[in-house]
């Protein structure tokens, strides 16, 4: 059972680290052009648009309210987490 539990681990964590990956890059990407001050407007923007939705827009089907209300606290906060990590490349 142990076993599992670490390749389910694994896989989560690999899983995390690729969308993080893939949407460093988008938003390098999309962003970089304007300067550093836009692009932290723009991750700003992205961010405060993210929580909203989820809060607002996010139905969780055949949960209680503790566990829908514990699940959009904690996607708030990995998006911010997220893109806080983005950091403008003057490269």
């Amino acid at each position: 059972m142990a076993q599992d539990t670490n390749e389910l681990q694994a896989i989560n964590t690999a899983w995390q680290i690729a969308i993080q990956e893939i949407l460093r890059m988008i938003i390098r990407d999309m962003y970089h052009a304007g300067g550093e001050t836009a692009f932290k407007r723009h991750i700003k923007r992205i961010e405060q648009a993210a929580v909203d939705s989820i809060y607002t827009d996010l139905r969780l089907r055949g949960t209680d309210e503790w566990t829908e209300i514990l699940v959009k606290e904690r996607a708030s906060n990995f998006v911010t987490t997220l893109l806080t990590s983005f950091t403008y490349d003057r490269a």
